[in-house]
């Protein structure tokens, strides 16, 4: 009897532990780390802050809040404004950092392939402090929003539909580019800005007030306002 019950725990954890697993391979996701990351960031025994932070504890981590560290302005805006590391937030991140973090110091232009993310974000989960959530929850689930598809982001904007829609934009944001306390949105590209919006409307970006805005913006009306803004001078 004991046998019974103690193979149908480890059965039970055994089938846990699968589903745990299926955010990727984490040991494609640490040669991953060595080839692309490594050379500015540190995880497992003896991290320290580097050229980027230390990646320990990395999931269900405010962003912004690794003490000893000089974070950009942007990056800062965002933790205040609620960014936490989460496997959609991270993987959103990883796939466009400016998606997310528009004014970021990390020079890395994004990981295409999800599978490799999923690898990479495996691995570091590993090094965090609640790796084997089980059954699957928050920080460590799997993402289920998608990203901006290609066919909006080859939208093309109507400039000045934009610098009209932009009017609302500008009772806080300095067409000027200034940074007064909100982040400047003008010389983006293009791209960044559509997708930054998108991940507002997606609520991968917490700011409450943006993601009202952005839910009630078209396709069309975002691109329009990505085409205006990238050319304010």
């Amino acid at each position: 009897m004991r046998r019974g019950v103690v193979a149908g725990v480890l059965a039970l954890f055994s089938a846990a532990s699968a589903t745990a697993e299926q955010i990727g391979d984490a040991a494609r996701g640490a040669r991953l780390f060595g080839l692309q990351c490594a050379p500015c960031h540190s995880v497992g025994p003896g991290a320290a802050n580097r050229t980027g932070p230390v990646l320990n504890g990395l999931f269900g981590r405010r962003a912004a809040s690794v003490g000893d560290y000089g974070y950009s302005k942007s990056m800062r805006h965002m933790g205040a404004d609620g960014l936490t590391w989460t496997y959609e937030t991270l993987d959103a991140y990883l796939a466009n950092p400016r998606a997310l973090v528009s004014g970021t110091r990390m020079s890395y232009r994004g990981m295409a392939d999800p599978t490799a993310r999923g690898a990479l974000l495996a691995y570091l989960r590993d090094w965090s402090d609640r790796p084997r959530d089980i059954p699957e929850a928050e920080p460590t689930a799997r993402a289920t929003a998608p990203h901006p598809p290609p066919d909006v982001l080859a939208i093309e904007g109507d400039r000045e539909f934009g610098a009209y829609l932009a009017a609302e934009c500008a009772t806080c944001h300095q067409r000027d580019g200034s940074d007064q306390g909100v982040p400047s949105i003008t010389r983006w590209a293009p791209a960044d800005f559509v997708a930054a919006m998108h991940a507002y409307k997606q609520k991968l970006r917490p700011h409450p007030v943006m993601q009202m805005m952005a839910a009630r913006l078209s396709n069309e009306e975002i691109a329009a306002l990505a085409a205006y803004f990238a050319t304010v001078r």
